[in-house]
């Protein structure tokens, strides 16, 4: 089908879904937003991350998407299952594969989560890796500190490693963890001091990699992926700064992109 996957997050972080997106279905279009006027969404209410998710979901609607994906944790755990319930399009979002994809990969059962405020009180992440598997044991560490610091564009240098190590002390304490979920698409951008810190002992697992293979296998199912052959124009918005989402975005994806500024309707 040749229309579009819309992709959503509260900033940059969602980018991180949308290159394993772009990487595993390279025919497939993206119109991407990132909230990045009003991120971050960690310490703001449910009603609010769920009222400006659905202002987001309403702008690609517009835009005629076949799928959703919800490449932001904290509108995930706040906002998926009304979306389930109110659109007739599929809608994916980023916990339950990440969950999956870290069960797969422990050894001991004991994994940890790093993510927002909202997404580390929401619990999503305890429980939908203890759906999968009752008896495992989960540490989880809010880090209110990276997102604002990556959306500014800060991802390697002294500040960055502080800033890092100072969060996961708590964290890297607990030291019988074999796994760490980066719970906040943010974070797979700052993965490397993340790795540093935590140690190499500790594998870590993005949700993008799982999230786009699930994109690929229910578009499959249901009949919906490209099936021509085409280089596809994707799209990029944001509610904030064109100039430093652009410069996160052409780094990340490795390639030029244009960036238009996007218009909510409150």
């Amino acid at each position: 089908m040749d229309q579009p996957i819309g992709v959503i997050d509260s900033g940059v972080g969602g980018l991180t879904v949308a290159s394993e997106l772009m990487r595993q279905l390279p025919k497939e279009q993206l119109i991407y937003i990132g909230d990045t006027f009003r991120c971050p969404y960690g310490p703001r209410s449910k009603e609010e991350v769920v009222t400006y998710t659905w202002e987001m979901v309403n702008f690609l609607l517009a835009k005629d998407i076949k799928m959703l994906v919800v490449a932001c944790n904290t509108a995930t755990a706040f906002a998926l299952d009304q979306l389930h319930s109110q659109l007739d399009i599929p809608v994916i979002g980023v916990i339950e594969p990440g969950a999956r994809a870290a069960i797969k990969v422990s050894q001991n059962q004991r994994i940890g989560v790093i993510g927002t405020e909202g997404t580390i009180e929401s619990k999503a992440y305890p429980k939908a890796l203890k759906t999968i598997h009752s008896t495992i044991q989960v540490n989880d560490l809010a880090c209110p500190r990276f997102v604002p610091m990556v959306e500014e564009g800060i991802l390697s240098g002294p500040e960055a490693n502080r800033v890092v190590a100072e969060s996961l002390m708590p964290l890297k304490m607990k030291n019988h963890i074999d796994t760490l979920i980066l719970g906040c698409t943010h974070y797979p951008l700052i993965r490397d001091r993340i790795q540093e810190v935590i140690g190499d002992h500790v594998s870590i697992i993005s949700s993008g990699e799982e999230t786009a293979r699930e994109v690929s296998a229910i578009l499959g199912y249901k009949e919906k992926l490209f099936n021509g052959d085409r280089t596809p124009d994707h799209q990029f918005y944001t509610t904030g700064r064109l100039d430093v989402f652009k410069r996160i975005a052409s780094n990340w994806l490795e390639q030029p992109i244009v960036v238009e500024n996007a218009v909510l309707n409150k």
